[in-house]
């Protein structure tokens, strides 16, 4: 019978043998090199962050990018850092999450820089849109628009357009242009925080100013504007309507007397009244 498989000598067997060999050995003394170098750089990089350079050993190696109203400085002294800290024990997610945390900071992203050894955070601030004061403060009526006097600080609080309050301390370093807000809000708590957002974007649309908002009671809220006092009744969907029919009602003065009006009702905009004084009808 005739085989179909070619025939193979010794020396071929003996050569492809050490063939396989040596592709083993070349294998082998490849891992071994990788090893080596992934060793070898591992070790590099520990001995070099290891060393005494790479330390922020104080605030002034902190980068601060984004801050309008906050100062540098405010910043990094709401860090949870003591100095000298090593950069590689530093945690960026951790840090932002902190500085978050803080009722000034809406959004922080913290990164490491080797070279030079240092941090940098980006912010985003919460921008106050009003000043909210207790129902019994005595600064109701003072001009803390512009004032940055030292003795308004932990007097009032200032008001996000989410319904965050703001220690004023944290804004004691703040200079123009930057100013505090004008809008003034008396009596605001959590019951109104959930509302709060849609008050706030209609009165900064309304066509008449409005200078405060009084929410101590519920059941009416009542606005202070350039027209008078109104009264809205409680904050409800219709809150653009009644602001824009006071629009309509510019030309109130020019026929009654501010000392003559006490307030003006709004409750109903379809029909508005006017309450007079006493004595005046």
């Amino acid at each position: 019978m005739t085989s179909f498989y070619p025939s193979v000598s010794r020396t071929q067997l003996i050569q492809r043998r050490h063939q396989l060999r040596r592709e083993r050995q070349i294998k082998s003394l490849q891992s071994i090199w990788r090893a080596l170098f992934l060793s070898s750089l591992a070790g590099s990089l520990i001995w070099v962050t290891a060393q005494p350079n790479w330390i922020i050993r104080k605030p002034g190696q902190i980068a601060v990018d984004g801050n309008q109203l906050l100062s540098a400085q405010t910043i990094r002294s709401l860090l949870p850092l003591t100095y000298p800290q090593s950069l590689l024990r530093v945690q960026p997610d951790i840090l932002a999450s902190y500085l978050e945390s803080q009722a000034p900071i809406a959004e922080a992203t913290v990164t490491r820089k080797l070279l030079p050894p240092s941090l940098n955070i980006q912010i985003k601030e919460r921008q106050p849109v009003a000043i909210a004061l207790s129902p019994s403060s005595n600064l109701r009526k003072s001009n803390l628009a512009t004032s940055h006097s030292p003795s308004l600080q932990g007097q009032a609080e200032l008001l996000d357009q989410q319904g965050v309050l703001i220690s004023m301390d944290s804004y004691k370093d703040i200079q123009p242009p930057h100013q505090l807000p004008t809008l003034k809000v008396i009596g605001f708590s959590d019951r109104l925080r959930p509302y709060w957002s849609q008050i706030y974007q209609a009165i900064n649309h309304s066509p008449v100013k409005v200078l405060e908002i009084d929410c101590q009671n519920p059941a009416n809220l009542i606005i202070e504007t350039e027209l008078g006092k109104v009264h809205l009744g409680p904050y409800s969907s219709m809150l653009s309507e009644q602001l824009n029919m006071l629009d309509r009602m510019r030309e109130l003065p020019a026929h009654i007397k501010g000392s003559e009006m006490a307030y003006i009702d709004l409750k109903n905009p379809e029909s508005p009244s006017i309450q007079m004084t006493k004595g005046k009808s």
